[in-house]
């Protein structure tokens, strides 16, 4: 989701970070406030609404499976559309690229250019090298009967040549290209229609256009010291349905929020907030479930955050947790310090095990 989100945001990666957030997680009067995903691990509570404690657990996990195997199935489908769209604009900037040969030429010419609507005459354009321009000048008259004098004109040309227009009569056309040929002029077939360049043009500013409208973002809804927008306030769209306006806000507050953002980020925003959420419900989740299977019952184990200031001090205190913990489970201890040793059942490396229940929590989504 986040990376989805950067893909989208690729003229704006700097703003990348203050889209992910885990809004509407948090309870009562900060439910509509901008949660940073430490924030909202740091205040995690878990939410009775969504997922009740007293259904069986069976329960629980199927219910945020299904909620996440459908923001997975709309997210597929939301960027291939998307990834659809970039494809074909990239195919059609292609073709805006490269050199006269190749390239498009629909943004060059003009009506202007060609002698149009003629049953007799036609305009050819021709590719002539740079170091050639003199001998195409003298020589383009006589390379066959019945071209037009002084037709010729230099529309346009890249690092190796430009691009020629001559006017001739229609029947001396394979005369032309091949006595063309034979002094390295190059005829590019290219006939003038200005329906077709037109479609063209459309279909570049449409794709443009509705790549933009997938991110743009509003410039209004963040605006510091405003009187109608405090400076925490930030759309929160109700789970399950997007187009349920959130309580507490008022109309123009809707608005003025939505204004200018894309409906794919607008989506992703939500849907990331969601997976989010979810995510962090499961793995409260498994530290209840191991700690039951390595504690027993009745329920008595404490779940704790911990957050090394820098990465050099995670060693330290992986030494000192151990130290404090290892009566828990000697076994675990004893193959902490000895790889050797086998914890029976245990189907991770023994790196990855402690003598206390550990799940680590990577908010470097980014990375």
């Amino acid at each position: 989701m986040a990376q989805s989100v950067v893909e989208v945001m690729e003229d704006a990666k700097g703003k990348v970070p203050e889209n992910l957030l885990a809004n509407g997680g948090l309870k009562e009067k900060m439910k509509y406030l901008k949660i940073d995903l430490p924030s909202f691990v740091t205040h995690f509570e878990w939410d009775m609404a969504k997922y009740p404690a007293k259904q069986p657990l069976v329960s629980v996990v199927d219910t945020l499976a299904k909620q996440l195997a459908q923001i997975e199935t709309d997210l597929k489908s939301r960027t291939a559309a998307y990834n659809t769209l970039k494809t074909n604009l990239e195919n059609l900037e292609k073709k805006s690229m490269g050199n006269l040969f190749t390239r498009t030429l629909s943004d060059i010419v003009s009506k202007e250019d060609f002698v149009l609507g003629s049953e007799y005459l036609i305009t050819l354009l021709v590719i002539v090298p740079k170091p050639s321009y003199a001998q195409w000048q003298k020589t383009y008259e006589s390379l066959s009967d019945m071209v037009v004098p002084r037709s010729t004109k230099l529309i346009a040309e890249d690092n190796e040549g430009g691009l020629f227009t001559v006017t001739l009569f229609r029947k001396v056309i394979e005369d032309f290209k091949t006595k063309a040929r034979e002094n390295k002029f190059t005829v590019r077939e290219f006939y003038y229609d200005e329906k077709e360049i037109k479609r063209e043009r459309e279909e570049m500013s449409r794709l443009l256009s509705d790549k933009k409208q997938q991110y743009q973002t509003s410039c209004v809804a963040l605006k510091k010291g405003s009187s109608t927008f405090p400076d925490h306030k930030v759309k929160v769209t109700p789970l399950g349905n997007p187009a349920r306006p959130a309580a507490g806000q008022t109309d123009r507050e809707r608005e003025s929020e939505g204004e200018g953002e894309g409906p794919l980020l607008r989506w992703l925003k939500v849907n990331f907030s969601e997976a989010f959420i979810a995510w962090i419900h499961i793995k409260a989740l498994r530290v209840f479930v191991e700690s039951v299977l390595r504690y027993g019952l009745p329920v008595n184990f404490q779940a704790v955050l911990l957050q090394p200031h820098k990465k050099s001090s995670t060693k330290r205190l992986r030494e000192v947790l151990n130290s404090v913990f290892r009566h828990l489970d000697q076994v675990a201890a004893a193959s902490i310090l000895d790889a050797s040793v086998e914890i029976p059942g245990l189907q991770l490396n023994n790196q990855d095990y402690f003598p206390y229940v550990y799940f680590h929590i990577d908010l470097s989504l980014l990375d």
